[in-house]
Parts: structure tokens; C-alpha cells; sequence
């Protein structure tokens, strides 16, 4: 069969069990639709918190980063690796033991006050949409090639198959469909790598095959991929082109923004106890290492592939897979020279061969030559890892509006059913608007996700925090803080991402950072001026510190409960 007709099979398989969980698990009531009715075991909410964490940004984009960028590349790895790692030590727990339903609610109980909790839901609405609009276009990569049709009209799909799991399920439909989502994204981002590395390598594990010699030779791979790009005028595959601080701004804003994300810190109510969370954060942490450690290898085998097989090719003569994606728009190529060869060099002016980075993953089986059903396995496994993450991030802004806006503030007598259908429309809505940006994104997938991490550093990090282990924090300081820390990096994305507000290079970049990295400075500002309030204004009231200290003993905390 053609990988056309599997995809349709394996495709078709997937999303039918997607929505048969959905409707088998459907919501029947708000705490059932906010944290899956709090009963969810830590094996299970361990491998649906990996399927939320690792979105479309982690299997389709950050190997195709490492793969164009190299060595620089690698900060996304470390960011969000140390960022979970950091999450699960330092705030699940803690967060569980206060037992709300969402970051916003925290915030607003924790901070005794409505406008925290309404400053706290507004951040939230900008982390998410930034979020969700890579996850979308991470959808339409997808379909566009495999499923032949328009980018555009691929964003309309995914969404139309979200709105259903996620509107009618909630966070229990979503909780195990992401289960089923983590086992087929897994098992399509290892098969191949699998495949790939025994063909390059003679070894099976993509890990060892990273660091070892080419089958048959006595070249390392990565001697082999540092001479590749050298000889095309590209830096050396192992060597990085970003300061020093640069590196550790966006590994830090990564790694913070992490623990600041509220569709990942919101996994964690769904387990019955302060202990469940500890074992749900271990068992994803261990299932998300099996792609994130796999992840380089997988980059460099695309990249020494993809040399291999355009380099100095006949415009006539061109590989299938080069074919297969221009018909997508997302490789181009130009015979600049008109000599009927493709030439594939760094230097932009005579370059002749433009693919963007996040094909690589799912490109890299057809680019290796492997069997039909396994590049139509890595279409599965890549929309399901984009609608996973998206309908975690569409529950997170549904119930911020439906819970934190409609029911703690506007209309506090409104019954559990209206909660629900009012949590239901906003999620609608919601798909609507990350449509929209999927449709018009403003960057490739993963630095759109790096953005939203950002924005969540900036924002939700310090104010979660201190309101967990600084019991003089107030919610004047924390309200200043989140407002001053999102409009900084908000100034920064518009002025060196898209250029509004004057504009300005890398060159011009404050410091030399990328607006990638920018959420640390973000968050640092967030925190001084937090302190600095806090220090002018009253301290907050003694019940208050009260419960700051009972949240830093998570000892036998209770079932979240529906306030």
C-alpha cells in the first residue's frame, strides 16, 4: 500500500479511538470536566502528563532545531527537561496539597483577591493562545503532506476533532485519550529511530548510535555530520554560534516557563493524593526521557541523511521525499545558477534548496527510506502529540473563564451544569481562536512554544513561587509583578519578533538576548518589583500565612474539592 492509504488507515484507527474514549469517559459533572473527578491513578496521569508536556514543539520541531541549529539547538532540550524536572520537585506537590482546579484559582485564594485572580487568568489566556497556536500548525504540517491537502484546511481538521474530545469529555476525556495519544506517539517517534540508526550504525538503541561510528567504518557520525556541514558552510554540527548568556537565558526561561505552564501544573489535581503527584511527576518524567534523550540522535540522522541526498542532485533527478514536500510548500527549491544541479550551501545568496525545520521528523523516515506504514506511523504519532498538548491547553482556558472568571467572580449562584455548559462554550470558542493563529502563525512551531514559555515565566513563575515558600508575599506585590513581568516580555516579543514598536535586529537585542530567552530577564524583573511592593505595602493576613505554611508540608492532602 502507498503511505497515503496507511496514513488514512492508521490515521483513521486513532482518531476513532480518540473519540470512543471520549465518549466513553465523557464529563458528567464540573469536577469530572476540571480534574477528571480527582481519581485519576499516577500511571496513568503520569503518561497523560507526558502526552500534554510533549507537544507538537517536542515531537516535530525541537529535533528539527537540533538538526538546522546543531549544538545550539540543544538549549531546548536542556530547557525543558530541567524545566519538568523542576516543576516535579518543586510545585506539584505543593500545588496538589492546596488542591484548587486551576493556577488562576490558586493564585486568587493564595493572594485573597479577585484581581489576582483575574490578572492570574489573563496571563493564562496569553500563555495558551501562544501556546496552542504552534500545536495548530503543528496539526497542519501534518495533514498537509500525508493527507494531501491544504495546510490551512489540515488546522481546520485538527480542530474539529479537539472541539469534540475536549468539549465533551473535559479533563476526563482528555486525561485517557491522552494515555492512548502517549503510546502512539512514543512508539512513532522510536520505531523509526529504530529503523534508522541500525542502518547507519549496526545499533539498534538511537542512543549509542548517536555516539558511534558509522556502520562499516571507523567514522564517528558526528565526525561524519561536522564535516557535511562544513563542506556546504555551515558552522561545524557540534560547535554553537549563540553566546554564552544567551544559552543560559533561554535554558533558564525554558526550565522556569516550564513550571509556570498551567496545562501541565493542572495534571497534577487529578490524582487523589500529595503522594500520587510525586509518583505520577516520576513516571512521566521517565516516559517523557524515552523520546528526549532519543531526540538527538534522531537530528542528526535526518541531517546527515538530508545532505546525502540533495547535495549536487540533478533538478531532474530529485529524491522522492524532496518531491513529496514540495507539493506541501514547505521545501523550495530555486536553480539559481541554471545548471540543473541543487546546491545546498549556507551561503543565503547561492543557495538553491529552502526546507523548513519542521519537516525534519517527519520527513527523516522517507528521507531514510523506510517502509511505507512507518512514515504513515509518524503522522499518527505527530498528530497525536499536537492534539494532545491542544486540548490540554483549550481545558486550561475553558475552565480559567468558566471557573475563575464566570463562577468566582461574575455569577457566583450559578448551578453545576451551567458551570459546565459555560466551560464547554469558552472551549469553543477557544478552538475558534487557535485556529486562527494555526492558520497564521507567527514563527515556526517551536519557537512559537518557546514564546509561550516565556510569557509564562514572566508571568505565573514568580507568583507561584513565592506564594508557595514566602509567606510575606501580598497580593499587591504579586499582582504588580505578573502585570510588570508579561508586559515586559510582551514589549520585547513585539518589538524583536515582529517588529512593532520601532523594531529592531538581533543585532539590537537588549543584552544580546533573544527574545527566546527574554522570559528570564522577564522573570527577574517580575520578582524585584514583587518584592519591592510587597516590602511597601501591608503583609498579608494571618490565616494567610497560615496556609502558606500548611501548603509547605504536603503530608495527606485530601481530594480537590469544587469551591
Amino acid at each position: 500500500m502507498d503511505v497515503q492509504t496507511w496514513t488514512y488507515i492508521l490515521v483513521g484507527i486513532t482518531f476513532a479511538l480518540y473519540i470512543g474514549i471520549a465518549i466513553w469517559s465523557r464529563a458528567g459533572s464540573t469536577k469530572d470536566f476540571y480534574v477528571a473527578g480527582g481519581g485519576v491513578s499516577p500511571l496513568a496521569n503520569g503518561m497523560a502528563t507526558a502526552a500534554d508536556w510533549m507537544s507538537a514543539a517536542s515531537f516535530i520541531s525541537m529535533a528539527g532545531l537540533i538538526s538546522f541549529m546543531g549544538y545550539d539547538g540543544a538549549v531546548y532540550l536542556m530547557g525543558w527537561t530541567g524545566g519538568y524536572v523542576l516543576l516535579a520537585l518543586l510545585l506539584a506537590p505543593y500545588l496538589r496539597k492546596f488542591g484548587k482546579f486551576t493556577v488562576p484559582d490558586f493564585i486568587g485564594d493564595r493572594y485573597y483577591s479577585n484581581m489576582a485572580r483575574t490578572v492570574a487568568v489573563i496571563c493564562a489566556l496569553f500563555v495558551s493562545f501562544t501556546y496552542v497556536a504552534g500545536q495548530m500548525r503543528g496539526v497542519g504540517v501534518v495533514f498537509s503532506r500525508f493527507l494531501e491537502v491544504d495546510i490551512n484546511l489540515g488546522v481546520v481538521i485538527g480542530m474539529a476533532i479537539v472541539f469534540f474530545y475536549a468539549v465533551l469529555g473535559g479533563m476526563k476525556g482528555i486525561t485517557y485519550t491522552q494515555v492512548a495519544q502517549y503510546c502512539v506517539l512514543i512508539f512513532a517517534f522510536m520505531v523509526p529511530a529504530f529503523f534508522i540508526s541500525i542502518q547507519l550504525t549496526g545499533h539498534i538503541l538511537p542512543q549509542i548510535g548517536f555516539g558511534s561510528t558509522l556502520a562499516g567504518t571507523d567514522t564517528f557520525l558526528l565526525d561524519k555530520l561536522d564535516g557535511l556541514n562544513q563542506e556546504l558552510g555551515f558552522a561545524a554540527y557540534t560547535d554553537g554560534s549563540k553566546s554564552v548568556f544567551d544559552v543560559f537565558c533561554i535554558t533558564a526561561a525554558l526550565m522556569v516557563g516550564t513550571a509556570g505552564l498551567p496545562h501541565v501544573i493542572v495534571r497534577f489535581f487529578t490524582v487523589p493524593r500529595v503522594k500520587d503527584a510525586r509518583i505520577s511527576a516520576g513516571y512521566a518524567l521517565v516516559f517523557i526521557a524515552i523520546l528526549y534523550t532519543t531526540a538527538p540522535a534522531i537530528s542528526a540522522f535526518a541531517r546527515t541523511n538530508m545532505i546525502e541526498s540533495v547535495s549536487e542532485v540533478s533538478i531532474n533527478d530529485l529524491p522522492t521525499w524532496v518531491t513529496n514536500w514540495q507539493s506541501t510548500g514547505l521545501i523550495t527549491i530555486e536553480d539559481k545558477n541554471n545548471d540543473g544541479r541543487v546546491q545546498y550551501v549556507a551561503d543565503a545568496e547561492q543557495n538553491e534548496f529552502v526546507a523548513d525545520r519542521d519537516i525534519m521528523v517527519l520527513a527523516n523516515p522517507e528521507i531514510a527510506n523506510l517502509p511505507n506504514w512507518v512514515i504513515a506511523l509518524v503522522a499518527a504519532g505527530g498528530l497525536a502529540a499536537a492534539l494532545s498538548t491542544a486540548a490540554g491547553l483549550l481545558l486550561v482556558i475553558s475552565t480559567s473563564i468558566a471557573h475563575d472568571l464566570v463562577k468566582k467572580q461574575i455569577k457566583p449562584d450559578i448551578s453545576e451544569s451551567g458551570e459546565l455548559w459555560a466551560a464547554r462554550g469558552a472551549a469553543a470558542v477557544a478552538v475558534l481562536i487557535a485556529g486562527y493563529f494555526g492558520i497564521n502563525p507567527p514563527d515556526f512551531v517551536a519557537a512559537v512554544v518557546a514564546l509561550a514559555f516565556g510569557l509564562a515565566a514572566a508571568s505565573f513563575f514568580p507568583a507561584i513561587i513565592m506564594g508557595i515558600f514566602y509567606k510575606r508575599m501580598n497580593k499587591e506585590g504579586a499582582i504588580t509583578g505578573m502585570v510588570v513581568g508579561l508586559l515586559t516580555m510582551i514589549f520585547y516579543i513585539l518589538k524583536f519578533k515582529f517588529g512593532f514598536l520601532g523594531g529592531g535586529t538581533a543585532e539590537d537585542w537588549w543584552l544580546g538576548i533573544s527574545p527566546e530567552g527574554f522570559g528570564f530577564i522577564a522573570m527577574l524583573v517580575n520578582f524585584t518589583v514583587s518584592l519591592v511592593v510587597c516590602h511597601l505595602t501591608s503583609p498579608p493576613p494571618a490565616d494567610v500565612q497560615d496556609l502558606v505554611e500548611d501548603i509547605r508540608y504536603p503530608r495527606g492532602a485530601g481530594q480537590a474539592v469544587a469551591h
